[in-house]
């Protein structure tokens, strides 16, 4: 059976590029999502075999929706497709529950190996990038660092987070999240506590730095 396909980046040329050249491949995609809240919504009621993401989206990027791609839907291999080559990025991406990571300036050839590499249970790394995350994974992760403290935070901090970071109001995320606006402002001073940050100025640049978002 053909192994079937999610495709999720926020570029409508990208997304029909790829649907054209994955089915010439004979791999079946079954959908397309344009943000990482409707791959989520999908991943639920698609029968997918894996998806492909790209990390830097508007509402919900990469990193958070295989986080919850892989809660909803635990045989879903998460393929990372993205511009983004930074080993903080990468590390946290599998740390997500990522099975492969490649560039999007890699050859699609890599791409239908990386697919299927993760079909066989394994994990594919491009080697474009494998040398610098090597480089860089132990100063990444030591206590103190900015990623350890990030771990820190749980998925629905980070998701609240990287809203703030985008100027959504605690009106417009309470509203997103389906919760009360009060829930969202206590969420947010616990993040503010969490990373000793003082200001939605902070919050903001904090996301941007470790790769939140794109804003």
């Amino acid at each position: 059976m053909a192994m079937r396909i999610l495709i999720t980046d926020d570029h409508r040329l990208i997304r029909e590029g790829l649907r054209s050249l994955l089915e010439r491949e004979g791999f079946d995609v079954m959908g397309e999502a344009e943000d990482g809240r409707s791959a989520v919504r999908l991943a639920t009621k698609l029968p997918l075999d894996a998806a492909i993401i790209d990390i830097s989206m508007p509402g919900l990027n990469g990193i958070e929706a295989t986080r919850q791609i892989r809660k909803v839907s635990p045989q879903t291999k998460v393929v990372v497709l993205s511009m983004c080559s930074d080993s903080r990025a990468v590390l946290m991406a599998f740390a997500a529950g990522a099975s492969g990571y490649l560039l999007k300036e890699s050859a699609f050839e890599e791409l239908v190996v990386a697919l299927n590499v993760v079909a066989n249970g394994q994990t594919y790394l491009s080697p474009a990038i494998a040398e610098v995350v090597v480089r860089n994974s132990i100063e990444r992760w030591l206590p103190g660092s900015a990623t350890s403290r990030q771990r820190k935070i749980s998925s629905r901090e980070r998701e609240i987070l990287q809203l703030v970071a985008e100027g959504k109001s605690s009106r417009e995320i309470a509203a997103t999240l389906y919760v009360s606006v009060k829930t969202i402002e206590t969420h947010r001073k616990q993040i503010m506590n969490k990373l000793s940050l003082h200001s939605v100025a902070e919050l903001t640049k904090y996301a941007i730095r470790e790769g939140m978002t794109a804003v």
